[in-house]
């Protein structure tokens, strides 16, 4: 399933983050993972320091939690939207929110999708496997200029 490419994992939880670094790794998923584990740092990672133009590779695929503390993520993808350069990145919202103010917000500031997380680690882990499976090999990310 590798393009070679990153996948951004932002989540503040460390055991939600192991979780999932596990779960990609039993799914062979072999991207190399960056992983922000605040808001800020993903903004950080994707604009530069002080909202600088990063011009080092982005991600594939973005696993965005949206209870993140600094910046939410919902902010955070306001954020992405709102830059040419970002626009278009896959973002896959992967949060254990149940509220229906974060989804419809979510799929609203341009969420290309919407996952509630699995409490069962087999479940989790299959829902890893088939969001690996089409953002990473199935999908056709959009050109970047």
């Amino acid at each position: 399933m590798d393009r070679n490419g990153v996948i951004l994992l932002v989540e503040d939880n460390a055991d939600d983050e192991q979780l999932t670094l596990r779960a990609l790794k039993k799914n062979s998923i072999a991207n190399q993972v960056v992983v922000a584990r605040d808001g800020a740092e993903a903004v950080d990672y994707l604009f530069g320091q002080c909202g600088t133009p990063n011009t080092g590779v982005l991600p594939d695929v973005i696993l965005l939690d949206l209870k993140l503390p600094k910046i939410d993520g919902l902010e955070v993808l306001r954020r992405l939207r709102e830059n040419e350069r970002t626009a278009h990145l896959p973002v896959v919202v992967l949060t254990s929110s149940n509220e229906e103010h974060d989804l419809v917000q979510s799929y609203r500031l341009g969420a290309n999708s919407y996952i509630r997380k699995p409490v069962d680690f087999g479940q989790f882990t299959e829902t890893v496997r088939q969001l690996g499976l089409y953002w990473l090999a199935l999908n056709e990310p959009c050109p970047t200029s």
